[in-house]
């Protein structure tokens, strides 16, 4: 399986956690075929909004979810 990771981001109500406010306004970076290529993205996304302590972005380790019984690389 593609090692795939997706990166997303959006307003928090607490910047130390991972509680989103509006979930329907998500911003959806993408999909990424490697770690790598996905934190390059974060960066930036985080970047654009780093003066806004309530905008988070993350990065989630689809290939995790998908076969959680897989063993780490």
């Amino acid at each position: 399986m593609s090692k795939m990771h997706l990166v997303f981001g959006g307003r928090v109500k607490d910047p130390r956690g991972l509680d989103f406010v509006d979930l329907k306004n998500i911003d959806i970076v993408g999909i990424y075929p490697d770690y790598k290529s996905a934190e390059t993205a974060w960066r930036g996304a985080a970047q654009r909004t780093v003066d806004d302590a309530e905008m988070k972005y993350v990065v989630v380790h689809l290939h995790r979810l998908l076969e959680p019984d897989a063993p780490a690389a």
